[in-house]
């Protein structure tokens, strides 16, 4: 799963460098590039993002009181000049704290840091074998990492910045987007049929050319959905 970061720092050569060092690795991609924290704020508000590489002094906000800031914030790699910050940094979590001018050795370690810890913006990697009974997703809830069986799931719901993932026997509420995890699930086993619906294909029960019923609930089908929702689930000519 690839890495989604974004670079915050009000120097433009500051971002090229972080940008080209990035370029020479596979696994990970750049969702945007900020001169400011408010405007990394917004990103946050509308993209999924596993990682930010942040400056300390900005405008507006620095670096390290924008994090603190964050109810749930994705792994940090600080990037400045002060080594005066490293102690505050550290303490709020980072994942390292790279000083200027970063070479791409020292780049490439902390980078590295990041795959030996949790992906913690919401949803974690899916296990391997997703056709297996046992695949499973971890979710981030309450300041914990919470594993939800696939099998388990009945439908997805967004609910704006966050997702409600209902199973047979609870739910879970998650800071993340619908489309996310949309991307990440098997299309085999999920069907988006709304905007704000992912339905478990094997827990319908019943279906129309409206609504779809798991147990326990009636799912609208979206208008804009509706044909291929009909056509996955083989139901042209029964309807």
């Amino acid at each position: 799963m690839k890495i989604r970061c974004i670079i915050v720092d009000d120097e433009p050569l500051a971002i090229e460098v972080i940008e080209s060092y990035i370029a020479r690795l596979e696994n990970i991609e750049i969702v945007a590039k900020c001169s400011n924290a408010l405007k990394a704020f917004d990103i946050l508000k509308k993209e999924p993002v596993d990682l930010i590489f942040l400056d300390i002094q900005m405008p507006k906000l620095t670096g390290l009181d924008f994090v603190k800031t964050l109810q749930n914030p994705p792994k940090v790699i600080i990037t400045t000049a002060y080594r005066d910050y490293a102690l505050e940094g550290y303490e709020l979590n980072v994942v390292d704290y790279l000083l200027k001018p970063i070479s791409f050795e020292r780049f490439l370690k902390a980078v590295s840091r990041v795959y030996h810890t949790d992906i913690s913006h919401g949803a974690s990697e899916i296990s391997n074998d997703i056709e297996s009974e046992e695949a499973y997703i971890f979710l981030k809830a309450d300041k914990k990492m919470v594993k939800v069986q696939l099998r388990d799931i009945l439908y997805i719901e967004s609910l704006k910045d966050y997702v409600r993932i209902k199973t047979c026997d609870k739910e879970v509420i998650t800071h993340q987007k619908i489309s996310y995890l949309e991307e990440k699930l098997p299309e085999e086993c999920f069907l988006r049929i709304h905007r704000s619906f992912i339905v478990a294909v094997k827990k319908i029960e019943t279906y129309s050319a409206t609504s779809i019923e798991v147990p326990g609930k009636e799912l609208p089908i979206g208008r804009l959905y509706k044909d291929q929702v009909l056509e996955s689930l083989n139901a042209k000519h029964q309807i």
